[in-house]
């Protein structure tokens, strides 16, 4: 019996039970976008880490068995994505899952989920850094903010940017593999950018005006849509785009809604709205 009669993706991230980020967002997301989600935990979590408390439980001992029972079963993916990864153990096993997995047509998109507003998370050290240099050669797209893209590349982070520096910055990245780069959160005055990179295109700047707060989950919304769209063969740009309005919506609907900021987007609310 075959279980790869539909379309997959494996999505490998930790888990919130609360606070709308992770898995939790990007299940429903790409559910509705028509394929099949393939969790993979890294770590489990009552809550996410913006709460004062929380339950949390490392996955990192227990996955390997749980990628050897997918093994037996013999599935195939037409994508896989990681997001935040807690250690460099982690990351060693996801170059190794996709190193598995990754078969012809498959779309691995990595967001190296490492820090913002110029700094890193304070869990992550320098030999992660290191390590996440090696894995985002083994992407098909990546989706770093500016933070990241800035330390993956080792130019210094600041707050205005030339369009001239962010095509050298995504050339870097590229020529370690990925032949389509969107580097997000580029802050220009009243407006938040997106810089799409795209071998064999040209370049394009794509602007909307800053709405609210930052929010949880908006990152993984954004990647699971980019993902969602490259397995059913959605042209990049317009993905970036369609990614970047859905997310405004869902801001401001949780304004409208008083939801608090902890609490991340309700993107339920506007689900019907994402064109597939």
């Amino acid at each position: 019996m075959s279980h790869n009669r539909q379309k997959k993706v494996a999505v490998i991230n930790d888990f919130s039970g609360f606070g709308r980020c992770s898995i939790a967002v990007s299940m429903p997301i790409i559910s509705y976008m028509k394929m099949q989600c393939c969790p993979l935990p890294t770590s489990i979590f009552s809550n996410h880490t913006g709460f004062a408390q929380f339950f949390y439980e490392d996955y990192t001992e227990k996955l390997p068995e749980y990628i050897e029972n997918w093994r037996k079963l013999d599935l195939k993916f037409e994508g896989i994505t990681s997001g935040f990864l807690g250690s460099k153990e982690q990351i060693d096993m996801v170059r190794s899952f996709i190193g598995e997995f990754k078969k012809k047509d498959c779309v691995v998109v990595i967001d190296p989920v490492m820090g913002d507003y110029g700094k890193l998370y304070p869990t992550y050290t320098q030999q992660m850094c290191h390590e996440m240099k090696k894995l985002v050669g083994h992407a098909d797209i990546l989706t770093p903010n500016i933070t990241e893209c800035c330390n993956l590349t080792d130019v210094p982070y600041k707050e205005k940017w030339r369009k001239k520096e962010l095509l050298e910055m995504a050339q870097m990245l590229s020529d370690r593999g990925p032949d389509k780069i969107v580097i997000t959160g580029i802050c220009q005055g009243e407006f938040i950018a997106n810089y799409v990179y795209e071998k064999g295109r040209e370049p394009i700047m794509l602007r909307t005006h800053k709405v609210g707060t930052e929010r949880s989950g908006t990152g993984d919304i954004f990647s699971a849509i980019i993902l969602a769209d490259a397995v059913n063969g959605r042209e990049f740009h317009t993905s970036v785009k369609k990614a970047s309005n859905f997310i405004k919506k869902c801001i401001l609907k949780s304004i409208e809604l008083d939801i608090p900021k902890t609490d991340g987007v309700c993107f339920e609310e506007v689900l019907h709205t994402l064109k597939i």
